[in-house]
């Protein structure tokens, strides 16, 4: 269970203010089909994170546990120091009206957007920390739907309202105590 609760906190409270919710803002804008748009950010979270997920249960059981704890360590506090950053949407990001409709379009554009991110990059280094697989991915997928979720629903109305500041702040603490936790409890804590 602690890998689900970690796992969706992490997400959720990193993605505040991130590229994919930058996108989902402006494909609520766009589209003005909230529900599509949030099952395409389901399905393409889903997809993502679990190649993310995957790739770092691979990595975890290449390499030793006293490497992977430092491996992980380096990660959580690169994590951390990335989240302090802001994120902006460049203007070649947002999709074009597509032909497919809401969902489609959302599906993809999430999916690409969502490489290489923060999150996917979290989502790695949570799957090489905890077990069971399976439960990092619904996680992280959960937490990418409780960040951007809202934010399709009510629309541009009150992203002005949202504390991206404090936000990032936050998830760069939550990940740099992790980061401490794994240093001084190790892996398997």
């Amino acid at each position: 269970m602690d890998a689900l609760l970690v796992s969706t906190a992490a997400v959720a409270i990193a993605e505040i203010g991130d590229k994919t919710m930058l996108l989902a803002l402006i494909l609520a804008a766009r589209y003005r089909q909230p529900w599509a748009i949030v099952l395409g950010i389901a399905v393409a979270t889903l997809a993502n994170h679990a190649l993310a997920g995957w790739a770092g249960a691979w990595v975890a059981a290449q390499v030793s546990p006293e490497v992977l704890k430092w491996i992980v360590v380096a990660c959580f506090a690169a994590v951390a120091a990335w989240t302090l950053i802001p994120d902006q949407l460049d203007e070649g990001d947002a999709p074009k009206p597509s032909r497919f409709g809401a969902f489609l379009a959302t599906t993809i554009a999430f999916f690409i957007v969502e490489i290489g991110d923060k999150t996917q990059i979290a989502t790695v280094i949570l799957a090489a920390r905890y077990e069971p697989l399976w439960q990092v991915v619904v996680g992280t997928s959960l937490g990418m739907l409780l960040a951007n979720g809202p934010v399709v629903l009510l629309g541009h109305r009150y992203a002005h309202r949202l504390p991206l500041k404090a936000a990032r702040y936050a998830a760069a603490a939550l990940f740099a105590a992790l980061a401490l936790w794994v240093a001084v409890r190790g892996l398997g804590a």
